[in-house]
């Protein structure tokens, strides 16, 4: 059976492709638990550079919804809280990160995507964070602590799509290349990251990231949100009136 994590070590860096191109690389439970066991493993052995990226032509389309009907309220807020701590592992890593992102970056992926270091568009992109149509609060801290409360308050109660010229200049990516540059440019940051021995770039990472209190107010922030009784219902409300959306579009443009 085929990996939903494909992961290649070299030396210090480490690089994961998300492997579910049939289904835009949404995050099932499976490939949450395979990202977080990454991550803790990249914690232990003192790696000097993740790298996340998305196989086929999208980055993450966000959370997996299929199977929806088989979810309970409970079953969903188990599986928002694994999302939401393996976003704040990413984050809080004792290494570089960098996600490679194209095509479609949406919901819980552009939240994986904001959580790495360094974010990087590459050829092209649009985001979208749309967990306030069905009352979801996830990453609405980080990205705000990101790219300024406005931009993020914009975003997230609009559910617009953003463009990768706006993501540059908002700060939501770093940097916007072309593919063939994809290899170059992981290259420039390994050799950034290796520059100094793992204990002190441990200890300056520490030293620089967020504060605890932080953490703990994101995650109660999506608990509170997602334990309100009725979230699955919420979500398949929201999945009907955007199937309809997107059938209305199609009718119009034919």
């Amino acid at each position: 059976m085929e990996s939903v994590l494909d992961i290649e070590r070299r030396g210090k860096v480490v690089n994961a492709t998300l492997n579910r191109p049939e289904a835009g690389n949404c995050l099932s439970h499976e490939l949450v638990g395979a990202l977080q066991g990454l991550a803790d493993e990249c914690r232990e052995t003192g790696i000097a550079l993740l790298v996340l990226r998305g196989r086929g032509k999208h980055f993450c389309t966000g959370f997996d919804l299929s199977g929806l009907e088989d979810e309970t309220d409970d079953t969903l807020l188990a599986r928002f809280v694994r999302v939401e701590l393996l976003l704040q592992s990413i984050r809080a890593a004792p290494f570089a990160t960098v996600a490679l992102g194209q095509g479609r970056i949406m919901g819980a992926g552009a939240d994986l995507f904001a959580a790495c270091e360094e974010r990087v568009i590459v050829d092209d992109a649009d985001f979208c964070f749309p967990g306030a149509g069905f009352g979801l609060v996830l990453g609405t801290g980080r990205l705000a602590r990101l790219v300024g409360a406005g931009a993020a308050r914009d975003w997230i109660c609009s559910g617009r799509r953003i463009g990768a010229d706006e993501a540059l200049r908002s700060g939501l990516a770093t940097r916007h290349i072309a593919g063939p540059q994809a290899a170059e440019e992981v290259d420039r940051i390994g050799r950034r990251a290796q520059t100094l021995d793992d204990e002190t770039r441990a200890r300056i990472y520490a030293a620089s990231g967020e504060e605890a209190g932080l953490a703990a107010r994101d995650l109660k922030a999506l608990v509170a949100s997602a334990a309100k009784p009725g979230i699955k219902e919420r979500i398949m409300r929201y999945r009907e009136k955007a199937q309809n959306a997107r059938l209305n579009k199609a009718a119009a443009a034919s």
